[in-house]
């Protein structure tokens, strides 16, 4: 079964980052059960320069398998479509 790889970039103390990472865990929570596996990388731009340079007007960054899937705010029904587009 495929993985599909979930990247959120932001910060300590982003609200918008903290309902990034619930929609994130809501919509993995309510997957079928034959849906692709999800691993899901927090990332913070305070630790890393490189990402806090490319992305700090733009927290959270939601990526998807590496690429950018959204950036400020999450929607739930379009990430869901992304985990389940290559099943």
């Amino acid at each position: 079964m495929p993985t599909v790889s979930l990247t959120l970039i932001g910060k300590p103390g982003c609200h918008l980052c903290d309902d990034a990472r619930e929609i994130i865990r809501s919509v993995i929570a309510e997957l079928p059960a034959d849906a692709p596996a999800v691993t899901v990388d927090e990332r913070d731009i305070l630790q890393e320069p490189d990402l806090h340079e490319k992305y700090v007007e733009e927290i959270p960054v939601v990526l998807v398998d590496g690429r950018v899937h959204t950036y400020w705010r999450v929607d739930p029904i379009r990430l869901r479509t992304a985990i389940l587009e290559d099943r």
